[in-house]
């Protein structure tokens, strides 16, 4: 496993960036659009924290079909504090693996692969859901972009043009404009529209 591809240096830094993002959200913002458009701002962070407690059971051990807890019922003050267990679940069941570990195979619901794919698939699925809450916020945070180059490089290998509909829940990839960081590159490869810069 060599740098450039090891996820579990990014699992922290990238579930932690999330929940303090995840800590701005005023109760009245919650109903917000996102520009994924299945979810407003309440339902995007309740997919994330469902998907970051479905990986940190793969990382735990289990092999294949993750139970998918249900975040529909959280009061609205109780989202940062919901975010933080998440990420701390992620992060305990991570750091211990060694090589050895990544490499066994697991089945998060969608396909086999490599321990290692799996949490790799977990960083790039929160960065993206960052980016996507930070631009439902209207907010322009400094994030980490060691986690969307990692991401973007992730994305780039796994997530094909050729790859995209059916049962891949992708759309197809957009040209980011002039200027984009490395989350919205990201963004636009995943199939999101991003829009320029003022």
């Amino acid at each position: 496993m060599n740098a450039a591809t090891d996820p579990r240096p990014l699992l922290r830094r990238t579930a932690d960036q999330f929940t303090a993002l995840v800590a701005t959200v005023e109760p009245g913002r919650l109903g917000d659009p996102t520009p994924c458009d299945a979810f407003d701002v309440r339902a995007l962070i309740g997919h994330v924290l469902s998907g970051t407690h479905a990986y940190a059971q793969l990382a735990e051990g289990a092999s294949s079909d993750p139970t998918i807890e249900d975040f529909s019922e959280v009061p609205d003050g109780d989202w940062t504090a919901a975010a933080s267990a998440a990420a701390e679940r992620l992060v305990t069941a991570g750091q211990d693996l060694d090589d050895d570990a990544l490499e066994r195979m697991v089945d998060p619901g969608f396909a086999a692969m490599p321990l290692h794919g799996a949490l790799s698939a977990v960083v790039m699925e929160i960065a993206a859901h960052t980016w996507d809450l930070r631009e439902a916020l209207g907010a322009k945070p400094e994030l980490d972009p060691e986690t969307a180059e990692f991401s973007l490089a992730f994305a780039h290998r796994a997530l094909r043009p050729e790859r995209r509909g059916g049962p891949v829940p992708f759309g197809p990839v957009r040209q980011a404009p002039e200027g984009a960081d490395a989350y919205d590159e990201l963004a636009a490869w995943l199939g999101r529209e991003v829009r320029p810069t003022a």
